[in-house]
């Protein structure tokens, strides 16, 4: 697994998001993600469809993804 493979994950299951991926073991990665589908939820259910993008690599070839999500207003876009 690499960061690209998952930002092209996360921005097919979350139309019109966009995605940074960063992660240098192949286990362990960091992304921000920008979505508009965020609007009006908690960090926690942003988290979950984030989460559902990926599927169950999660916890599989997805150690670990530290997480950063925001609408576009949040971002400044």
């Amino acid at each position: 697994m690499n960061a690209d493979t998952i930002r092209q994950l996360i921005e097919q299951g979350l139309p019109g998001a966009q995605a940074q991926v960063q992660g240098d073991d192949g286990v362990h990665f960091e992304a921000t993600v920008v979505a508009e589908a965020f609007r009006g939820k908690l960090p926690l259910a942003r988290h979950r469809l984030v989460y559902a993008t990926l599927g169950e690599r999660m916890g599989g070839e997805i150690h670990a993804l530290a997480l950063k999500t925001m609408t576009p207003e949040e971002a400044g876009r």
